[in-house]
Formats: structure tokens, sequence, C-alpha cells
């Protein structure tokens, strides 16, 4: 029966456990992303997202309540260079992110025992993705914006036709 299961134990007592998704958290927001099994990366996603958003509401909050999730995710990672990374590098590219943090993306089979292989990665650090995304804002942006553009668009017009008619 699985009453009460909340999370998956990955075969492992809840010491090994905590310890395993602390390095894989520092390991991720240290090189941003890594290789892992299916079921490792989903468990280290339910870790790492709560703890990006305590980082991200840091900067809004006041210093008491800013030292607090300090401490609350220090407590989580154990390591300090991991913390202050995510606290400054991480947390200033997600600052306009709602949630979603991070990427699953399966990667097959490994070949040695033929576990379910994924590469789990911050969403904000991928390069190729984010070579798509600018586009997507300045599409937005150029819907908003665009009746000043297209109001900007004929009067240069106007004058090369002016050119054109003096010419």
């Amino acid at each position: 029966m699985r009453h009460g299961k909340k999370f998956n134990h990955l075969g492992r007592t809840s010491a090994h456990r905590k310890a395993m998704l602390a390095n894989m958290g520092c390991s991720l927001i240290e090189h941003k992303r890594i290789n892992t099994t299916v079921a490792k990366a989903k468990a280290l996603k339910q870790f790492i997202e709560p703890l990006i958003t305590k980082a991200k509401t840091e900067n809004n909050q006041t210093t008491e309540k800013g030292t607090h999730n300090r401490r609350v995710v220090f407590s989580n990672l154990r390591s300090k260079e991991a913390v202050t990374e995510l606290f400054s590098t991480v947390a200033e590219k997600v600052g306009d992110r709602p949630g979603g943090y991070t990427r699953i993306i399966k990667l097959g089979n490994r070949l040695g025992d033929n576990a379910d292989m994924a590469m789990i990665e911050l969403v904000d650090f991928n390069e190729l993705y984010n070579a798509g995304k600018p586009k997507k804002k300045s599409t937005r942006r150029s819907r908003r914006g665009g009746g000043a553009k297209k109001a900007e668009a004929p009067a240069p017009a106007a004058e090369t036709k002016t050119d054109d008619s003096e010419e």
C-alpha cells in the first residue's frame, strides 16, 4: 500500500536521500545542468524549485526575511558557494518567471543497467532554447508597440516620396 507516500524514496534511507538531493542540487546550481536517472531528476525538481523560489523572493523582502531565506536554503543545500550562486546569478535570471525553473529532457537508456536517463537543467540558462525566447518577446513588443512603429514607418516613406517628387 502507498498510503501517505508523498515523494519517491529512491530506495534509500532518509539521511542518504537528503544528502544525495543536496549534492545534486549543488551540482545543478553550479553547472546549470546535470545528467541523472529520470526518477532522481523528478525528485530533484521537487527539491530544488521551492529553494529557487525562496532565493527569488529574497530580493523583494526586507533583510530579516532575506537572511531567513538564506538560512533555510543553506540548511537544505549545505554549501555556501551554491547558496551564493543561487541567490545572486540564478535569482536574477528567474526574477520574472512565476515558476517552472527546471526542465527534464529524457535521454534514453543507460548502457550498463538500461536505466531511463534524463538531463535536468535550469530553464533560463539554456542558450539554445533562450535563443528563440527573445524573438517571442520582440514579437509581443512589436504587436503592442505596432501602432507606434506603423506611425513612424509612413513618415519616412512620405519623406522619401517628397524627395522623389522634388527630383
